[in-house]
């Protein structure tokens, strides 16, 4: 009777039952591996077979036929070694406790002298784990840290082969991993390269930000070299508040999922803030290849996506931000496989008004002709423009603004208000699977956007003057949702309107 050892096969950031059974046959030695196998399970053979006989365990000198079943799903990745060595050591009889490994997942790569290397997608396999009641998982130590994040499972973490045969032939006892607590890796104040509390002047813009940073809204500067765009950018991450416990688990799965995790840094405790080279492919940004795999907007979830020189990036690699900015997610599909990613982040762009950057500039005149105006910001679409919910135009900060000495901003009164804004926001929505104002659907305007009979009027009059679309509409009013709330006012008043409205239209 063939053995039957249970694993997983990991797509995207979902994984799937795998069932490894082996065969031994009379027959010259050799291995086999079916069921949809690509190059790294294949060369698992080599592996397998080394890190059984420098493991001092019996491996037979006969034929092995090693299924991977379902066989219409394909297999990917290092993690197969540990589970293709225990479902040939079972057939040979080298181990017998069927029990455990019938109630068991077993992950890993193995080094030729047996013992187990780091995988890649060890949150997402745990997952999976404990949803269909597993009671336990095997895997190697170096992802221990790592999958200690769920609870609910018990987690072996293994440094060798030998070192597992003997806990299943019950010749030695294994402490199981102890769960992690996630708020203990969480430093109360955390140190950041650029802090916003050190920019000069730019009340304007700096008020802009706040108002990003407490509703997740986009953001689109324009204005000349050197007018401050690329710092207020990189200052953001200082004003946002801390990851929740869940939205820690969602950000680090995706880490895990690409191999970004370390046992030194086991989870992504800050908001992401990624910042891709005009240069970047469409797959780097948005996702994609052969195997998906998630791209720079995925790795932004629940951060920053920072575009700056936004007119130097390919037009086409623009036209694919569309859909993840209205629906918070990216569907990648293949012909044998669709995957969904998520991608719920805060766009913000940079941008120079004109090709020599001074367009509308108090100290320098611009160079270009009319038509090199118009065909450089005919780079960015308008449907692009209309998901963005803020726009700004960054002057040069002046003189006097520029050498004061002091702090002129107090932080940690901005993070504060910030946090009171999303505190309100969260028990806003606490039935409704979102996070903050931004991601509301048109029910949810409906519902939590009422606005007074001026603001209604006013709003005609901005409708009309400047032709704004059914999106740019109800961007205003998610806008003024949440400068409501910075306000900790319960109502939207017909100032957040008219301060929504400041943001609305771009001027180039």
């Amino acid at each position: 009777m063939a053995s039957k050892i249970l694993t997983t096969a990991s797509l995207g950031l979902n994984s799937f039952l795998v069932e490894v059974e082996a065969d031994i046959q009379r027959a010259l030695p050799k291995m086999t591996i079916v069921g949809l196998a690509d190059t790294a399970v294949q060369e698992a053979k080599e592996r397998v077979k080394s890190a059984i006989k420098n493991s001092y365990l019996d491996y037979p000198r006969t034929s092995i036929v090693v299924n991977l079943a379902p066989a219409d799903l394909k297999k990917i990745g290092n993690h197969y070694d540990l589970p293709i060595a225990l479902s040939i050591l079972q057939e040979n009889e080298t181990i017998k406790c069927e029990e455990v490994l019938k109630k068991s997942i077993f992950v890993g790569e193995l080094s030729f002298d047996g013992s187990l290397r780091k995988i890649n997608n060890i949150i997402s396999i745990c997952i999976f784990a404990k949803e269909n009641r597993y009671e336990n998982i095997f895997l190697p130590y170096e992802n221990s840290v790592e999958a200690s994040l769920i609870n609910g499972i018990n987690i072996f973490a293994i440094k060798n082969l030998s070192e597992l045969v003997k806990f299943l032939n019950r010749k030695i006892q294994l402490e199981k991993v102890k769960n992690l607590k996630t708020l203990e890796k969480i430093s109360e104040y955390e140190n950041h390269e650029y802090n916003f509390s050190l920019i000069r002047g730019q009340e304007y813009a700096k008020r802009a930000m706040i108002i990003s940073a407490s509703g997740a809204h986009n953001v689109s500067m324009c204005g000349s070299p050197g007018s401050g765009k690329t710092l207020l950018a990189r200052s953001m991450p200082s004003i946002l508040p801390d990851l929740s416990e869940r939205e820690i688990l969602e950000v680090s799965r995706i880490y895990s999922s690409v191999g970004l995790l370390s046992r030194e840094n086991p989870l992504i405790t800050k908001r992401p803030f990624r910042s891709p080279h005009h240069s970047s492919s469409l797959v780097s940004l948005v996702g994609g290849g052969g195997i998906p795999k998630p791209g720079e907007i995925t790795l932004a979830h629940r951060g920053i996506l920072f575009l700056d020189e936004l007119p130097e990036f390919p037009k086409k690699n623009l036209e694919t931000l569309r859909q993840p900015l209205e629906d918070g997610h990216i569907t990648i599909s293949r012909a044998q496989m669709s995957l969904e990613f998520p991608a719920k982040f805060i766009l913000i762009t940079a941008q120079n008004p004109c090709p020599c950057g001074y367009l509308r500039d108090e100290t320098k005149n611009c160079t270009c002709t009319n038509l090199q105006i118009r065909n450089y910001n005919q780079k960015i679409s308008g449907p692009l423009l209309d998901r963005i919910d803020i726009h700004l135009n960054i002057s040069r900060v002046k003189q006097d603004e520029l050498q004061k000495d002091s702090e002129t901003t107090n932080l940690s009164e901005i993070k504060n208000k910030i946090k009171v804004a999303r505190k309100i926001q969260e028990s806003r929505f606490k039935n409704e699977k979102i996070f903050t104002n931004s991601e509301m659907g048109l029910s949810l305007i409906k519902k939590y956007c009422i606005i007074p009979i001026e603001a209604k009027k006013l709003l005609s009059i901005a409708i009309e003057k400047y032709n704004l679309s059914a999106r740019g509409y109800f961007r205003i009013l998610k806008v003024a949702r949440t400068i409501a709330d910075l306000e900790n006012s319960q109502n939207i008043k017909t100032e957040h309107i008219a301060e929504a409205l400041q943001y609305r239209k771009m001027e180039i």
